[in-house]
């Protein structure tokens, strides 16, 4: 079983934060580019319409559009909620930092060399 300390738990937490963080500014600029595209195919369709092409190239253009369009709305929600989580994940590492430094700090300073053997009244201690 691998040993879980305090320093390996603040280790894997630090990350998870900063791949959740570098996933949600991914997912941010795929969202971005996504919305570009619906963008440009909107300008495309605005163009064949200028130029008198046929309404059914014209409407498969439009239509093309609202479903990118539709994609980009769901990429963006889908980012938003992936840099919801990101902060989440900060939250958490925080708080666990704050609320567990303080046994790491005492291991640290005492003369506890197992940590395997320590006594959990050791922990209650002031």
């Amino acid at each position: 079983m691998a040993e879980l300390t305090y320093k390996a738990l603040v280790a894997k937490v630090g990350a998870k934060e900063k791949a959740l963080a570098r996933n949600a500014e991914s997912v941010k600029k795929a969202a971005d580019n996504i919305k570009e595209l619906a963008d440009d195919t909107v300008t495309d369709a605005e163009a064949l319409a200028a130029k008198s092409v046929d309404p059914d190239s014209r409407s498969e253009c439009q239509e093309l559009a609202k479903v990118i369009r539709g994609v980009s709305d769901g990429a963006i929600q889908y980012a938003a909620k992936a840099q919801d989580t990101s902060k989440a994940a900060a939250a958490a590492g925080d708080q666990a930092r704050t609320t567990h430094a303080g046994f790491q700090e005492a291991f640290d300073r005492s003369n506890v060399t197992d940590l395997q053997k320590v006594s959990r009244d050791w922990f209650e201690q002031e």
